[in-house]
């Protein structure tokens, strides 16, 4: 299936970092993608007062949907299933395990063998950067343990609305594999991309998981989050969903641990003159597909954007989400014109994308001078695409610029970290001076005392 992009025009924005309205027009673009809860569709917007009566924002949806789920369990999510995915759910919504084995015997062999290749490749990976157990003796007497334990349930959020993702199964069900994490729910929304999608079936039962829920929306973050009949509560909940699934992991976050509260995606293509144009016309494609997905190029060889613009068009023919694809260009791409090589890294630190691809000259020079990414891309061999399926890190990665302070999920994402401490009377004796001190400073006597009975 392609797309006729003849009748229909790219027209990406261009921005010049060296102009004063630059900063403003850039953070316009961030908060259109930014999950505020204050952005609905038409559809969205009839779909809500149907069901519940009133115009409510996402955020006042996911809020009543979560007290509901909390306080009447599996009766909630029938109710929210049937009135939101037109689902009829049964009492016992969790799929059996004949299902899923069926899905796995009827799955070609080069998919099975495809995704076992990634499997590998992630579980390596992830297995290489685990934390692993530290201790310290500064002298004889002390020890102190730095300890990683693997966290005892997750669960596991898989979209399922437009297209289907086997791959998001791979890239959070792995990582929690291999730190360790033994029980592992996905719950995905009920329609043919979601839970009842063979591939991501099949993907569940080649990795172990024997949990599949066809629950989607709000509603499934909260039923992992509080737990309800059948569906035993978990301790973090993890994957990518839509504005409703953002704001609910936001909503139960305390109750449960998150991996984040995740927008639209998003990639930074940082280019010069020796740049191939349909190179950087793919990966601004690949990634406005999503759609919505911002695509922004920086680069300070201006001459570069008319054939990325011709790319663009060109290459949109063959694209079966075409139509898309051009909204979300025209929407929320941008070519951003900077002063220099410098300046670019200026520009990309303080926009912190979730994917950067540096696909010019030195890549790696340049990669040295920017600190905020999510996952960094070096060199015109090494697209988005590769992480998004393949390479070993997840591509479960932090957005809306929160790559700032924010990491991507790993394998230790899914470990709990505790420390240890064992003290000799001796040893003890020697540090007692400056307990005292800081006890009586704020003063806790009780604390001075713990110390004291122990010397007297």
């Amino acid at each position: 299936m392609t797309s006729n992009s003849n009748s229909i025009n790219v027209t990406v924005q261009r921005l010049n970092a060296s102009e004063p309205e630059f900063e403003t027009q850039l953070l316009y673009l961030r908060q259109q993608l930014s999950p505020s809860g204050n952005v609905v569709s038409p559809r969205g917007r009839e779909l809500t007062e149907r069901v519940f009566g009133e115009p409510l924002l996402p955020s006042q949806v996911v809020q009543r949907i979560c007290r509901d789920v909390q306080t009447e369990g599996l009766a909630a999510v029938l109710r929210y299933s049937q009135a939101l995915d037109g689902a009829a759910l049964s009492d016992n919504p969790r799929l059996s395990v004949d299902l899923l084995e069926v899905a796995h015997s009827q799955a070609p062999t080069e998919f099975l063998s495809c995704i076992r290749r990634i499997r590998d490749n992630i579980h390596n990976f992830q297995s290489s950067i685990l934390h692993r157990d530290i201790t310290y003796e500064p002298k004889p007497g002390i020890r102190l343990d730095q300890r990683y334990v693997p966290l005892r349930r997750i669960g596991v959020c898989v979209p399922g609305g437009a297209a289907a993702y086997p791959s998001t199964v791979l890239m959070t069900v792995v990582p929690a594999l291999a730190a360790g994490v033994e029980q592992i729910a996905v719950v995905a929304p009920p329609t043919q991309f979601g839970a009842f999608n063979a591939h991501v079936l099949a993907t569940c039962f080649e990795l172990g998981v024997r949990e599949v829920y066809p629950i989607g929306g709000a509603q499934a973050v909260a039923s992992l989050a509080y737990g309800i009949e059948t569906l035993p509560a978990v301790d973090k909940i993890v994957g990518p969903g839509n504005l409703f699934v953002a704001l609910a992991k936001k909503q139960v976050y305390g109750e449960v641990d998150i991996d984040s509260i995740a927008g639209p995606s998003e990639v930074v293509v940082i280019a010069d003159e020796s740049t191939d144009p349909a190179y950087i016309a793919s990966d601004m494609l690949a990634q406005a597909e999503h759609s919505p997905g911002a695509s922004l190029l920086v680069t300070w060889h201006e001459a570069l954007l008319d054939d990325v613009q011709m790319q663009l068009q060109q290459q949109l023919s063959h694209l079966s989400r075409g139509a898309l694809t051009i909204e979300s260009l025209n929407s929320f791409g941008a070519f951003i014109v900077a002063r220099d090589a410098s300046h670019a890294c200026e520009i990309t630190d303080a926009i912190a994308p979730e994917h950067l691809h540096i696909t010019c000259r030195e890549p790696r020079r340049l990669c040295e001078k920017i600190r905020n990414a999510g996952a960094t891309f070096l060199g015109p061999f090494s697209p988005v695409a590769l992480g998004d399926y393949a390479a070993g890190p997840s591509h479960v990665l932090p957005t809306g610029g929160t790559a700032r302070w924010a990491a991507g999920l790993s394998a230790n994402s899914f470990l709990r970290s505790g420390s240890v401490i064992e003290y000799s009377r001796e040893r003890l004796q020697d540090i007692a001076p400056e307990i005292r001190i800081l006890a009586d400073c704020e003063g806790l006597t009780a604390h001075r005392h713990s110390v004291d009975i122990r010397l007297s």
